[in-house]
């Protein structure tokens, strides 16, 4: 048997099973996970009930919506910390244009895509033709977003609160659409659970299975070599940017539709939670690696957490320091998983 073949026939052990799964990216948020619900779950018969998996998957859906969007920009070599606040941006651009204009939801919802779109465009474009770090151009935006949300709102409402969208002009078919209760088995599960869900699956598809899934991973790895090779390098991040603002553009909007009103602070600080999650997912800070299914992984995590500190009777003080654990160690992790991936191709 010749050495080409012994190779092809050592691919096919059942060894190389198991190798592929250490190389991937999400395994660690998977097993993270898993523990994290065996550990709530002994603590809280109310945690593993279906009641308690309906209210810690509520905070895993909005969070997994996002850290899936920040994921894909993260594998694609950039970041965005404009994400959260413009989370709070869409959500008052809904509330104030159906209840201070008077239009219908609907409308309110197609203009407030818009808005996001807009911001979106406007960092990718400036960090592709600047060669600016993304890090830098989106505080910016960040900063300018958190400004036009107290000052417009206080000029229009004179407070930091838009309320009164119940009842306007297409709020319930809005309403059935973004925010609604789905029943299964007697209890409810909130629609933004499918919308995570579907969103995950959509993500994953791309990544692994397009053309452009292949460009994010090139442009994120090595930008100079992936142009050189006829990758349309700016064309990618760009497109990455605006993911990640219609994410904060579907989270605003079933944020504010859930709550009928919107708070002008509202995202603030919660751009470094969509990271966290993505780096817990797999997603490595340099670019180039990482996963949809992952950034899934971690954003349960939080959610798990959120809820079952709550239900073990602990201080949800814990919480931050339980993510700051977790980070350190899915960073860890993350790096002796990339170092074994790398020797297994050399």
């Amino acid at each position: 048997m010749s050495t080409a073949e012994g190779v092809a026939d050592e691919r096919l052990a059942s060894s190389s099973v198991v190798r592929r799964l250490l190389v991937r990216p999400e395994l660690g948020a998977l097993i993270g996970a898993i523990v994290v619900f065996v550990f709530f779950a002994v603590l809280s018969p109310t945690f593993r009930s279906p009641a308690g998996i309906a209210n810690w998957l509520d905070p895993a859906s909005t969070l997994g919506i996002m850290a899936v969007a920040v994921a894909l920009l993260m594998i694609g070599g950039e970041f965005d910390l404009s994400a959260g606040v413009l989370t709070g941006t869409t959500g008052l651009a809904v509330t104030i244009i159906a209840t201070r204009f008077g239009l219908n939801v609907w409308l309110a919802v197609a203009i407030s895509l818009v808005l996001a779109l807009v911001v979106g465009l406007f960092n990718g474009l400036l960090v592709v033709r600047t060669g600016l770090p993304s890090f830098i151009v989106t505080l910016g935006s960040y900063l300018v977003l958190q400004g036009l949300n107290l000052g417009v709102t206080k000029v229009l409402t004179g407070n930091v609160l838009v309320g009164g969208l119940v009842g306007r002009h297409g709020f319930s078919s809005a309403h059935l659409v973004f925010s609604s209760s789905v029943v299964l088995g007697g209890t409810y599960f909130k629609v933004s659970i499918v919308w995570w869900l579907v969103l995950t699956a959509l993500a994953t598809v791309v990544l692994l299975r397009t053309r452009f899934g292949n460009w994010v991973f090139a442009v994120g790895g090595d930008q100079v070599a992936a142009r050189n090779v006829g990758v349309p390098a700016a064309r990618t991040k760009v497109l990455l940017f605006l993911t990640t603002a219609t994410a904060a553009w579907l989270v605003g909007t079933i944020t504010a539709l859930r709550n009928t009103s919107a708070q002008a602070d509202a995202g603030v600080g919660d751009e470094l939670t969509f990271i966290v999650a993505a780096v817990i997912g797999g997603c490595l800070l340099t670019g180039g690696f990482g996963s949809a299914i992952g950034a899934t992984f971690g954003a349960l995590i939080f959610g798990m957490t959120s809820v079952g500190i709550v239900y073990a009777g602990w201080d949800a003080d814990w919480y931050k320091l339980f993510l700051g654990a977790m980070l350190l160690l899915a960073v860890f992790a993350n790096r002796l998983v990339r170092r074994y991936a790398e020797r297994r191709r050399g």
